[in-house]
């Protein structure tokens, strides 16, 4: 088992289980000199040099409780061991170690201090009185000062483990943020889509239906245009709907799934003849030099028109509308003008989803009255994408 393996287990386990397993380790090795055979020279070990060396090792077990208290008793009968009791010595003063580096992990700073100057005379005394040799004296600072860096490097990665999974639960949640909001990104866009796709068919068909009884009386072949119309706008819907359903599958990368293209300018005739068809007298026009603007601009022109056809069908009571797309040299107006009374009492939903398209672009969406005062206008200008050499030279500027 490696040690990485065995670390985390002990970790799992707990502190406490880990301090009763460090001090049974260094039980276990301050028991190594009083099982090897000794010297015929030296005097046997005891039973009591042994429980006072255990009585070192037991403290060890409270040692994150409180850290100063065992280092001063693990001291204290260290001192007792060294001078009242003749034996066996030991190659590390193990104990004194632990209890120390525990100091140094836990301690606050003033502690600390007073800790290790005392601690630093305690062993200046013993080696003093023991043997009085450098070579032991520089040993036992070098030992315990490395056991006070070691339980301050400690504190530095614990520190840093915890910067490290704070960072990760924030991207984490940074994630999620960004997740639930391209999530309501989309379910405002697939709404959108929806209204219009629905509104408009469903407001076509109410229209041409309402009309189609006045004209089976009066004029029988306009009665008849007005039923294909509402066929026509019907297939039309399904078609459409048929297709956001598709995308809305979990499977839409299959081969089966639906792969109608989205509504784009050139589609806007037949539109603008389907509504001509059973309501208003509509006219389109464009005017400019064509440029292709992107098939996402396209199908977003498409769609402000279909809401802004419907709105007049739904709501204006209007006799004619004008629809005029105009390809400008740096941008892309369209303009729908009604003589009808404006959007009446409707939610503004229709509306809403306009500017929001339009913003979606980057462009804008003005509506208001129409000239003098009268109708409705809704005008949309949606910038051209600037060529890719140009928009590095802009970002550039900026930087």
């Amino acid at each position: 088992m490696r040690l990485r393996d065995i670390t985390a287990r002990a970790r799992r386990a707990g502190p406490r289980t880990v301090d009763l397993l460090i001090a049974l380790l260094v039980q276990a090795a301050v028991t190594m000199p009083f099982v090897v055979p000794r010297a015929p020279e030296l005097p046997d070990a005891t039973w009591t040099a042994y429980g006072l060396t255990t009585l070192m090792v037991l403290p060890l077990v409270a040692r994150r409780r409180a850290p100063v208290t065992v280092l001063i008793i693990v001291l204290a009968v260290g001192a007792v061991y060294r001078f009242a009791v003749e034996g066996p010595g030991q190659p590390l003063p193990y104990t004194g170690l632990v209890a120390f580096y525990t100091v140094a992990e836990l301690s606050s700073p003033p502690k600390r201090t007073v800790i290790a100057m005392l601690t630093a005379l305690a062993v200046l005394v013993s080696v003093g009185l023991d043997s009085d040799a450098l070579r032991e004296l520089l040993f036992s600072l070098f030992v315990f000062g490395a056991a006070y860096a070691f339980g301050r490097f400690a504190v530095t990665r614990k520190a840093y483990l915890r910067a490290v999974e704070d960072r990760a639960r924030h991207l984490e949640l940074t994630h999620r943020i960004e997740a639930e909001q391209a999530a309501a990104r989309e379910r405002a866009r697939i709404a959108r889509e929806m209204h219009d796709i629905l509104s408009h068919a469903v407001s076509l068909m109410i229209v041409q239906a309402e009309a189609g009884p006045v004209a089976v009386r009066t004029a029988p072949e306009r009665a008849e245009a007005a039923f294909d119309a509402i066929s026509e706008t019907g297939r039309d819907a399904m078609v459409q709907l048929r297709h956001m359903l598709g995308v809305l599958r979990e499977d839409a990368g299959s081969p089966d799934a639906p792969r109608e293209p989205q509504p784009a300018l050139d589609g806007l005739p037949g539109l603008v003849e389907r509504v001509r068809a059973g309501g208003p007298a509509v006219s389109y026009e464009v005017t400019g030099t064509p440029r292709p603007p992107g098939l996402a601009v396209e199908a977003t022109v498409y769609r402000i028109v279909q809401e802004a056809l419907t709105n007049v069908v739904r709501h204006a009571d209007a006799t004619s509308v004008r629809v005029r797309l105009e390809h400008g040299p740096d941008a892309l107006t369209l303009t729908v003008t009604d003589d009808g009374r404006g959007p009446g009492g409707g939610s503004g939903l229709g509306l809403t989803g306009i500017r929001e398209r339009a913003a979606a672009h980057g462009g804008t969406a003005r509506t208001g009255p129409g000239p003098d005062g009268r109708g409705f206008r809704v005008g949309v200008t949606i910038p051209h994408p600037l060529p890719a050499p140009e928009r590095g030279r802009r970002g550039g500027v900026g930087q």
